[in-house]
């Protein structure tokens, strides 16, 4: 096992609330702020921090609307965020076969 290959993780994607939210906007091209509270059960606190600290590393773009006169807060990966979670993900199955027993 190299112990570097952990190291090459990314850390803004590691966490696992950062990381859920990954997975979920890998998997649809765009939802609502709403809607990954409730696929997540985070509270609205704890999601904004994390889709915060996602769109500063440039990995998250969020757009903020009105649908019938209230605000609506999408969120989508950007190509970088695609990128890197494609990056992380594939480090992860690395690691994995790294250290897989015969």
């Amino acid at each position: 096992m190299n112990p570097e290959t952990f190291q090459n993780l990314d850390r803004v994607i590691h966490e696992k609330g950062r990381m859920a939210i990954m997975s979920l906007l890998a998997a649809t091209p765009e939802l609502s702020f709403t809607e990954i509270r409730n696929a997540l059960s985070m509270t609205d606190g704890n999601l904004s921090v994390h889709i915060r600290t996602l769109q500063e590393a440039g990995y998250v773009g969020v757009t903020k609307t009105f649908q019938n006169r209230k605000p609506l807060t999408t969120c989508a990966l950007t190509h970088a965020g695609r990128k890197a979670f494609e990056t992380y993900i594939n480090l992860l199955a690395q690691i994995v076969r790294q250290n897989r027993v015969a």
